[in-house]
Order: structure tokens, then sequence, then C-alpha cells
């Protein structure tokens, strides 16, 4: 039987989804209970194939520019929500929130993101 990867947000309406119950492949043993996921399951698959670029690269912005064929500003915007959807905060200061509009508009004229992310971008979701 092909395995799937674990869901980590929830298809329908993307709330977070509980492990109730795990089952061993080998003896078949089956615990049952409310279990937690780690903090990267619950990312999208965008966000976990972003992550595991940057991971590839170690790090190096401009190597996941070649790798994922984005700018600059796109690398830095998709880290900085990575972030953020992991619980942590991301530092906007003054100076930081007026080029990282800048960066999503140019973005957004490059036509590397759509008007509907660029509109998300900008509303920090």
């Amino acid at each position: 039987m092909a395995r799937r990867e674990a869901l980590g947000r929830c298809p329908v309406c993307d709330g977070i989804l509980d492990v109730t119950r795990l089952t061993c492949t080998d003896c078949e043993t089956v615990i049952e209970g409310r279990f937690d996921t780690c903090k990267f399951c619950q990312l999208s698959s965008e966000q976990k194939n972003f992550v595991e670029v940057f991971i590839k690269n170690r790090g190096n912005i401009k190597e996941v520019e070649k790798d994922l064929g984005i700018s600059y500003p796109t690398v830095r915007n998709r880290l900085d929500a990575v972030i953020a959807a992991l619980g942590y905060a991301v530092d906007d200061s003054e100076d930081d929130v007026a080029t990282r509009r800048k960066e999503i508009i140019e973005s957004l004229a490059k036509g590397e993101i759509t008007a509907d992310d660029a509109v998300r971008q900008l509303k920090g979701k």
C-alpha cells in the first residue's frame, strides 16, 4: 500500500489536525490518544518545499533564488512567511516594512507573484 504524508492542516478549513491513532508497522500495536504534530507538519506544501530548498542550499539566498527561479524579495517574503507560520515573530521595523512593500510590488511587476499573493503579503498574511 502506498504511503502518504500525514496532513498537518485540515484540507477543508485549514485548521490544525490532531493525530489520534498511531500504529506500529512491525507488530501492529495501536496507540490511541491526542498527539501533537511537529511545527513543520503544519506548514503548507509550498512552505515545506521552500524550507527544503533553503536547507539544501544552506541558507544561501542566491542559490535559493536560482533553484526556485524567484527574486531576492520573494525569497525573503517566503522565509518571513515560514518564520511566522512556525509561530515566531518577524521583526518588521518601519524601514523594513517600507522595503518589504517595495519588494512585493517589484515581485508583482516582474510577474513572480499574483495580485492576490501581493495583497496577502501586503496585509501580512
